[in-house]
């Protein structure tokens, strides 16, 4: 008893049901996590200059992408999982199952941000900065499915906060544990163990107020944000993947997403330092992109900012109308000359016609 009040218990189970329908405690954290990176990503884009509902319809693009482009690195770099003997391959498509990786999930999610993006004519780097705290705190709320599916744990541990993980028990499916129950609380044989996704949970919680901060004191700009953001995941992504112990496949004796976290900080870093060359944050006036028609303001020029230097490339509407009408003063006589003076030749004709 004394052991078990030491450590940090595990749910029972991670799907309830309600009638036929699957209540999936991960797909929920899933939708809880898109949900404030969205709430939060449009109001630091409004804050930042952009137009109100920008990020909600660029969700529509990003959120599906991401969600396959999450499945599909998950099922190519563990293939063995879905497509060996013994094994239904159909399973990779069920994504309510587990399994989503991140790379994967930000890689596919940018092209559908950037087909959004380009639509609505704004810069993707400055909508990326936007969305950069919201996305890792999303990650942060994942993880917590982690913890109701019992997966992403490392080795065996005698901390205070070791987690204790059971063994499930599902009748119609045995090979289906993660939709299983834990009857019993019998341990499984390395319980209790390191909890790394609760680690990475507060890891991410870390980055995001780092991002924060960095943002406000230093203006960032031109997707620094971003970059910011990936370095400081992919750190703590790093040590953590290298504590757990579930299964994975490996390059030169490092997991795949080790090597993956290598890449993207050396990439994150280089372009943090390259983008600061760019100047300061964009202009309000670009966020606003296509929209800014509609706000009555002139368009930004698409190289420089400037507002007004697409403005003076075409005359305005009522200085065109202007230059298409003669000047009065070539058609018409002076002010001061008398009526008569200004058609001489016509009053003999007029005489004429009088004396008839």
């Amino acid at each position: 008893m004394s052991a078990y009040l030491a450590t940090i218990p595990s749910p029972d189970q991670g799907v309830w049901h309600l009638g036929p329908i699957p209540l999936r405690a991960y797909a929920l954290c899933i939708i809880a996590g898109i949900i404030v990176a969205i709430w939060w990503g449009e109001r630091r884009w409004v804050a930042r200059g952009g137009t109100k509902g920008t990020v909600i319809d660029l969700a529509v693009f990003a959120v599906p992408f991401g969600l396959v482009g999450g499945r599909l690195y998950h099922v190519i770099t563990d293939p063995e999982l879905y497509f060996t003997e013994g094994k239904n391959p159909w399973k990779a498509f069920a994504i309510w199952d587990g399994g989503l990786g991140i790379w994967g999930a930000i890689a596919l999610g940018a092209v559908g941000a950037l087909i959004a993006c380009r639509r609505r004519g704004i810069p993707l780097p400055a909508m990326a900065d936007a969305l950069a705290p919201g996305i890792v705190v999303a990650q942060a709320i994942g993880r917590i499915g982690n913890y109701f599916n019992q997966e992403l744990y490392g080795a065996h541990t005698d901390l205070p906060w070791g987690l204790e993980v059971y063994q499930r028990f599902n009748p119609e499916d045995p090979d289906n544990l993660l939709n299983g129950v834990a009857t019993g609380h019998i341990p499984l044989p390395e319980s209790p163990v390191h909890p790394t996704f609760l680690y990475e949970l507060l890891w991410n919680l870390l980055v995001a107020l780092l991002v924060i901060w960095a943002d406000r004191r230093f203006k960032l700009g031109h997707g620094r944000v971003f970059a910011l953001y990936v370095a400081g995941y992919t750190v703590g992504r790093g040590w953590i993947e290298m504590m757990r112990t579930d299964t994975a496949n490996h390059i030169l004796g490092l997991r795949v997403n080790v090597w993956t976290s290598i890449l993207l900080f050396v990439g994150a870093a280089v372009y943090f330092v390259l983008a600061g060359k760019r100047g300061p944050r964009e202009a309000p006036e670009l966020l606003r992109g296509k929209d800014t028609a509609a706000t009555g303001e002139p368009a930004a020029d698409p190289a420089t900012g400037d507002p007004d230097a697409a403005a003076s490339e075409d005359p305005a509407p009522e200085a065109a109308a202007d230059a298409a009408e003669p000047e009065p003063a070539k058609v018409a006589a002076p002010a001061d000359k008398p009526a008569e003076d200004a058609a001489p030749a016509e009053e003999p004709a007029a005489k004429k016609s009088d004396e008839g």
